[in-house]
């Protein structure tokens, strides 16, 4: 029987730390990566198989209007007329005052539950934030219709009005339905998100940096804005991006609270319509042509939620060089 040479036995076999002689595991490694790149191919094909089901079907309405669907104000299936501008603005007007809200008040909450409050009020207040994450879209919904509206329409707006004497951007009637409530409605759906992401990153500053800033006479709240802070921003970062989209492609909670109105909105309080909202109510009962349009509406929504993680990856990426090079 031939004996194994040096050579194959250092292909099979390798030393462990206890200069124990063990068998390398070729086998199992080279299973392992082939169930990675397995896995792997299979994501990438979920990828482009989900993008050819969204893009596909808005080729026919692409190619009948063009870029008037961006562009036009009107949309009105009866008169088969597409103009999807006042629907990426109604998207874009909801989200921006969740963020408005949300990332002040999110951050600052996270900053609160690791460095600030007690531990017997931090325990239940960071339970509680993981519930809210956890509620399902159409309970915000109701929320915001049973709860939130009449209390808009008889005091929020009315206070609102007064303070700008009636002019923009709260000169409408007061309904109760509107862009505000929705994008309100938002920011109560996307704030324990935040919360939640940010207060983990928050949580994993080294201690070292907290201590060496108050050891040097810092205060709390400079540990807190110049260290903590820039320490986790690019954390914070994504989670402000992960909420921003979310916001973007919410669809029950404001669709039942926005009013519905795909016309151009003068003020806040008008009811307005978001891209998600749209494509949610009109669906059911849609002609085949009405079916391109609202691809193509779901189109432009995944290419607006792609530019905003984009934005966010590349904000992340210079924080990331600026920390390094600090």
């Amino acid at each position: 029987m031939p004996e194994l040479t040096e050579t194959d036995a250092s292909a099979s076999e390798h030393t462990d730390l206890t200069g124990a002689r063990t068998r390398a595991p070729a086998r199992s490694d080279s299973l392992y990566l082939i169930v990675l790149y397995g896995v792997s191919a299979l994501f990438a094909l979920l990828c482009v198989g989900f993008l050819f089901s969204v893009i596909a079907p808005s080729i026919p309405a692409w190619k009948a209007s063009g870029l008037s669907i961006i562009f036009g104000t009107t949309w009105d299936p009866a008169s088969q007329t597409y103009g999807a501008a006042t629907l990426i603005l109604g998207t874009i007007e909801t989200t921006a005052i969740a963020l408005f809200f949300a990332v002040p008040i999110g951050i600052g909450t996270a900053l609160a539950i690791v460095h600030v409050l007690p531990q017997r009020i931090k325990i239940p207040v960071s339970s509680a934030v993981e519930i809210l994450a956890a509620v399902p879209s159409v309970v915000y919904g109701m929320f915001g219709l049973v709860i939130l509206s009449p209390i808009f329409q008889a005091h929020v707006e009315p206070w609102l009005a007064s303070l700008t004497g009636g002019h923009w951007p709260f000169q409408a009637n007061q309904e109760g339905l509107s862009i505000l409530l929705a994008g309100v409605v938002l920011f109560v759906m996307v704030l324990p998100t935040i919360v939640a992401l940010s207060r983990d990153v928050i949580a994993v500053v080294p201690r070292d940096q907290i201590e060496g800033a108050l050891s040097v006479g810092a205060s709390k709240w400079q540990m807190l804005f110049r260290v903590v802070l820039p320490e986790a921003r690019s954390g914070i970062v994504g989670a402000c991006t992960l909420a921003t989209a979310r916001a973007l492609g919410e669809t029950i909670a404001v669709a039942m609270v926005i009013g519905q109105n795909p016309k151009l909105a003068n003020s806040l309080f008008s009811p307005g319509a978001t891209l998600a909202s749209t494509i949610a109510i009109q669906f059911q009962g849609s002609t085949a042509q009405d079916l391109t349009y609202l691809a193509a509406l779901a189109a432009i929504l995944m290419a607006i939620t792609v530019t905003v993680n984009w934005i966010g990856r590349r904000i992340i990426s210079h924080a990331g060089v600026q920390g390094a090079s600090l």
